[in-house]
């Protein structure tokens, strides 16, 4: 009777020593998670892909071109209520100031990719020098992927880097506008795309792209 009891004990410990894994499949259905944006030649005829890798876009007038993408579709566990879990963020390395004034920063982003934490890093503007702290604190800082840095924004509050940045969640057509005026023609920008298949628990893929933009 002792042994049957001891028996009974182990047992328990086996079954109860036992946890079951969760098993995340892979989160998109090609297996690859295939992502491709270009520019939408029906608001900007002509605007094209060179060879060395830049799209050129054309001024015709409207204040903005648009950038369209196209997303893998995810595996059904990732899909909740026929929303898929996607997310895409969209940065720049193109800044406007005063109205008038266009710079680039040496950086890509506040903490998205590969940035200075205090946006203390130098920004040459004519025969001067300056931060993206300087600035912010004189006027309003308006980036290429639409978000802006105000003189009243707390640039070391924890939520600070998710506003600095702009984002379409949970469709796999993104599409963005972007700003273009005339004053722009001639200059360079790059705009940074980050796809994240699967924001939620459980396994997930980034894809990063860069789109390098002439204004013609």
């Amino acid at each position: 009777m002792q042994k049957v009891k001891y028996l009974i004990i182990l047992s328990f410990l086996i079954v109860s020593g036992c946890k079951k894994e969760n098993v995340y499949p892979y989160p998109c259905l090609d297996g690859n998670c295939n992502t491709v944006f270009y520019i939408d030649t029906f608001v900007s005829p002509g605007a094209k892909l060179d060879t060395d890798g830049y799209w050129k876009v054309k001024y015709n007038g409207l204040q903005y071109f648009t950038i369209k993408g196209e997303l893998a579709e995810l595996n059904s566990q990732y899909v909740v209520n026929s929303v898929p879990l996607v997310e895409t963020k969209y940065d720049s390395d193109y800044w406007i100031a005063f109205d008038t004034l266009k710079f680039k920063t040496p950086m890509y982003s506040y903490l998205s990719w590969f940035s200075d934490n205090n946006l203390n890093k130098p920004l040459p503007v004519g025969n001067k020098t300056y931060t993206i702290n300087n600035l912010s604190k004189m006027t309003d800082l308006y980036n290429l992927a639409g978000y802006q840095i105000t003189k009243n924004m707390c640039l070391n509050c924890p939520y600070t880097p998710t506003l600095l940045r702009t984002y379409s969640k949970y469709n796999y057509t993104p599409t963005k506008c972007i700003f273009f005026d005339k004053q722009m023609v001639g200059d360079t920008a790059s705009i940074f795309i980050q796809v994240t298949y699967n924001s939620d628990n459980g396994r997930r893929e980034i894809r990063e792209k860069e789109m390098k933009i002439i204004f013609k």
